[in-house]
């Protein structure tokens, strides 16, 4: 257990930062999870609506360093690829 101000006080700010960082997470977990099961169902409307949500999530998220700008840039790239094959 931490014993000094200071490294309460990080203790603290950990907590707060890891309840934010998981909420977000989980809000990119679900626009990719809707954005699948649109691609699964075959609609290419509907695909091309949820893959617009989750790149902004996508993004937001790179930003604020839940992933890594080139880690959210490849899915991104392979979900687009997936969703342009159903207008095929």
């Amino acid at each position: 257990m931490a014993n000094t101000k200071s490294a309460k006080k990080a203790i603290r700010v950990m907590a707060r930062k890891t309840a934010i960082n998981k909420t977000r997470r989980s809000r990119v977990r679900t626009f990719m999870r809707k954005l699948e099961e649109a691609i699964t169902a075959g609609n290419y409307e509907t695909a091309t609506e949820a893959l617009r949500g989750t790149q902004a999530e996508m993004m937001r998220a790179a930003q604020k360093g839940i992933f890594h700008k080139k880690t959210a840039s490849r899915k991104i790239s392979r979900l687009s690829k997936r969703v342009k094959a159903l207008a095929a």
